[in-house]
């Protein structure tokens, strides 16, 4: 977009930034829902962290870990004496089943539950910028009339009744922005709800907030020119992931029961591993999808990837708890979805085999970058809790040559179009990228993939789908093909990411987790521990030749002369699980299995300061 000079002869202020200005005054009218809570809820000045102190613009442009300092703000809505004890046991007590039995039980009302979450999400946003749209009006008015629903007939309007939860600002809520972060989205509210709100709805949960994202919803920091940048509550220094970033500081802060998101790349599993918390990405067609923004040309997901939709919580049970009524329903509410039952898809003998036993395969790289070391050790830490879990059987895989080529493809997919709509949006209100973005995307649009070239994508991928599914059947190298010793492999356990948490603007690449929507794979997060100073190795580099250019870039997050280790200290360290295609409950018995055997393990190991429980 042009803009012309003012009469002095200045360039005048992008439009960009009086949007932002306006989109920011009303959010606050809309976190603060009574007058008396920005009196109750607003924390004073002092108290709040340096990055906080950022203006919008500065948290974008100018933000840094050396600025931030190693600032933890995830017990401060615990601690800091402006929720009641009612209201931290509300929101700090139960898990998603027990809050729905209480609720059914009549034990507590829904409007009580609803109010503790709002204000709990009102002191974490102060304390993070996780939120872009408060509903907080709405959802108390959903909550008065779940509980008048209640009083007249003694029953819930459905399986959620009352739960509390939260979406990704993608998600259309009708007479509500979808912004995503772009000004030039900004004041356009949304004339229906997507999907999976109405399902959401349906099922009796109530939706309280929407929450930041990059700006394109392309980018690993969830920061954009209207919300600014939101912070990990864990460690300020750290990003909070993307693209569903805010999401995943919101549920690792308890201010919201259950988070939805949505994943093309990594964006629901990178900010469950940056805060901690588990997160779940389902096959394509398993939860609604229809109904979102994404700055994108319409259709180009269904000729190019497909991104879903799936959940982040607290844990696996919680994960199980909103799916199991979402899946079965899904067909019913979106239009992408298919038929589906919350039930294992795996036969109950495998073929050739009478083996029983939980079979898991251990993948310690995915043939392009190697794990930097305490990616490699939290690896070796959980196979070794397997192999001593009675049931379990853990078997070492070998990097499928055809993995090494999901990464570039799914890359190539993503950018068919000639990527201007995006860039049209920036343009028209004068939006600069943000930092991360500088020098990975460009503002002039590109040329467009042909049929034919988009036809031999396809067909690379059709080539790569088949050779993986070598992966799923593993043959001992001293057997005989034939005779019967194949034995299926129920999951895979790999990195989320080579490297651990990174600062803010440094997460490097994305192939551990875009890959496995380019083969529609279900794939989930597990927090293992912390980082401990066990894992710092100060003084010794890695010696192995380097495989190529992203696994250089890698290294630059464990090079001494180029990262202070110490920022990784207390950062969650998490491993992802993966299933085959559609198997999605398979991965949810998977992820509750290996979740619970570490669990076990740490539970007779708490001495041990690696050994700390998330």
């Amino acid at each position: 977009m042009a803009h012309t000079k003012d009469q002095k002869g200045n360039d005048p202020e992008p439009p960009y930034i009086s949007i932002s200005h306006k989109k920011q005054s009303q959010l606050n009218d809309a976190l603060y829902l009574h007058s008396s809570w920005k009196d109750k809820l607003q924390l004073p000045p002092q108290t709040l962290p340096p990055g906080m102190h950022l203006s919008i613009p500065d948290s974008v442009f100018h933000a840094s870990a050396k600025l931030h300092g190693r600032v933890s703000v995830i017990d401060v809505p615990r601690t800091c004496g402006l929720l009641s004890s009612r209201e931290l046991e509300i929101t700090e007590k139960w898990d998603v089943k027990g809050l729905l039995d209480v609720m059914k039980r009549g034990e507590l009302k829904v409007e009580e539950v609803v109010t503790s979450f709002l204000k709990r999400a009102t002191i974490i946003h102060q304390l993070t910028r996780c939120l872009t749209e408060p509903l907080f009006h709405s959802a108390l008015q959903r909550a008065k009339e779940l509980d008048d629903h209640f009083q007249r007939t003694g029953t819930t309007v459905g399986p959620l009744h009352g739960l509390p939860v939260s979406v990704k600002d993608t998600f259309n809520v009708k007479g509500v922005d979808s912004s995503i972060g772009i000004a030039a989205l900004a004041f356009r509210p949304a004339t229906e709800n997507a999907a999976l709100v109405d399902l959401l709805t349906f099922l009796g949960a109530v939706v309280i907030a929407k929450t930041n994202v990059p700006q394109t919803l392309g980018a690993l920091d969830s920061c954009n020119h209207l919300f600014g940048r939101t912070l990990n509550p864990l460690d300020h220094r750290l990003t909070a992931g993307g693209s569903t970033g805010g999401e995943g500081v919101l549920i690792s802060m308890r201010g919201s029961m259950v988070g939805f998101g949505t994943d093309i790349g990594g964006s629901i599993r990178i900010p469950a591993m940056c805060n901690g918390i588990y997160g779940f990405k389902p096959s394509a067609g398993r939860v609604p999808f229809g109904g979102q923004e994404d700055g994108q040309a319409p259709g180009k997901s269904r000729m190019a990837l497909q991104a879903v939709a799936g959940p982040l919580a607290r844990s696996v049970d919680d994960l199980g708890a909103v799916l199991q009524e979402i899946v079965p329903r899904a067909e019913l509410f979106g239009e992408d979805c298919i038929p589906g039952r919350w039930e294992s898809e795996t036969t109950a003998s495998q073929p050739g085999s009478e083996h029983k036993n939980f079979t898991v395969g251990i993948l310690r790289s995915d043939g392009l970058i190697e794990p930097l070391p305490p990616i490699a050790k939290i690896l070796d830490e959980v196979a070794h809790i397997l192999r001593r879990t009675p049931g379990i059987d853990v078997i070492d895989l070998p990097s499928p040559p055809a993995l090494a080529k999901c990464q570039s493809l799914a890359g190539k997919l993503m950018g068919v179009d000639d990527g201007s709509t995006m860039s049209n949006l920036l343009q028209a209100t004068g939006e600069p990228l943000t930092p991360w973005l500088r020098g990975r995307m460009s503002l002039k649009p590109r040329k467009p993939l042909t049929v034919a070239q988009l036809a031999a994508l396809q067909a690379q991928r059709t080539a790569v789908e088949k050779e993986m599914l070598k992966m799923w059947c593993y043959e001992p190298s001293n057997s005989n093909i034939g005779n019967g010793s194949r034995r299926r492999i129920d999951a895979v356990i790999l990195p989320v990411a080579p490297h651990p948490v990174p600062e803010i603007d440094r997460y490097n690449a994305v192939g551990y987790t875009s890959s496995f929507v380019l083969l529609d794979y279900p794939s989930g997060v597990i927090p293992v521990r912390r980082f401990g100073e066990s894992d710092l190795e100060l003084g010794k580099e890695m010696v192995t030749p380097t495989i190529g250019s992203w696994d250089k870039a890698n290294r630059e997050l464990w090079n001494e002369k180029s990262v202070d280790r110490r920022v990784y200290l207390d950062s969650p360290l998490s491993i992802q699980v993966v299933t085959p295609k559609l198997h999605d409950y398979d991965l949810f018995r998977s992820m509750r299995i290996i979740d619970r055997a570490i669990r076990d393990h740490q539970a007779l190991d708490l001495k041990k300061p690696t050994s700390a429980k998330l």
